[in-house]
């Protein structure tokens, strides 16, 4: 029988005890478990980032995968914490809207809130559910519990306003989502609307009030220090600079606009 997976999504870094903490929680209840860390990183209390990173990975984990994540500047709160099953994959985390992406892409199957205690430990603290709440229901879940168990069902899960890009006519008004670490500019536009735009003729792309010269299929396409245009490992366009950072180089952080216009006049398509 293969080993149970728990991938982990937080954003306590790796400076202080607390994902040391959780890994060890989850490996009293399961020693047996495979941990894995798919980002300590998220900026603090950033829910829609970790909505981001946990939907940009857990397809490309093995059916089964438990994910654990805990982005929670409502610990200690009302809120709630829930489970969830979506696609071939088991969720833990609060109730604030750190699952949206996923549930955009994988409707879930079950909802449910963490009611039961006898899957959390004796003693919960106010500032420190990710330890534990949610470490213990996801190891429990390694061990063979079903969601269901774990307590009742929910339908109003919380859910985050995440933007869509919009196409009217000839023109794709989007936005910048998240920077990566590396400065990219990654925004809600995919390459499919993209594609189709392009397919009747130019297009220009303008991040901001600058505009994108070049559409390109890698970083090192343009000059170096060029800024340029692709689509990235999601498949959605990113604005870039060769070995350098977009976004300090253009002043530009998330929410702001980038659009795609077809035009005469245009020199990209």
């Amino acid at each position: 029988m293969a080993r149970a997976v728990i991938a982990m999504l937080t954003d306590f870094g790796t400076r202080d005890h607390y994902a040391g903490a959780i890994k060890g929680v989850m490996l009293s209840l399961c020693p047996d478990a495979a941990l894995v860390d798919i980002s300590h990183d998220i900026p603090p209390h950033d829910i829609l980032t970790g909505a981001l990173e946990l939907a940009a990975c857990y397809r490309f984990f093995p059916a089964g995968t438990i994910f654990l994540a805990v982005v929670d500047p409502g610990v200690g709160s009302s809120r709630r914490g829930i489970a969830a099953e979506a696609g071939d994959y088991r969720f833990v985390a609060p109730d604030n809207g750190v699952l949206t992406a996923v549930f955009a892409e994988t409707p879930p199957k079950r909802v449910v809130s963490l009611t039961e205690r006898r899957y959390a430990r004796p003693t919960i603290s106010r500032t420190f559910e990710g330890r534990d709440r949610f470490a213990p229901a996801a190891a429990w879940l390694a061990r063979g519990a079903e969601v269901k168990a774990l307590g009742t069902a929910v339908r109003d899960y919380v859910r985050l306003d995440i933007p869509v890009a919009q196409q009217e006519g000839d023109r794709i008004a989007g936005c910048v989502l998240r920077v990566d670490r590396f400065g990219n500019l990654v925004t809600n536009i995919p390459r499919a609307m993209v594609e189709r735009l392009a397919a009747r003729g130019p297009i220009r792309i303008a991040a901001g009030a600058t505009a994108v010269d070049s559409l390109v299929e890698t970083y090192a396409g343009v000059a170096a220090g060029t800024i340029c245009a692709l689509f990235g490992s999601t498949d959605h366009l990113e604005i870039a600079e060769n070995g350098g950072r977009a976004s300090e180089r253009l002043g530009l952080a998330a929410g702001a606009p980038v659009e795609v216009v077809s035009s005469s006049d245009a020199v990209l398509g």
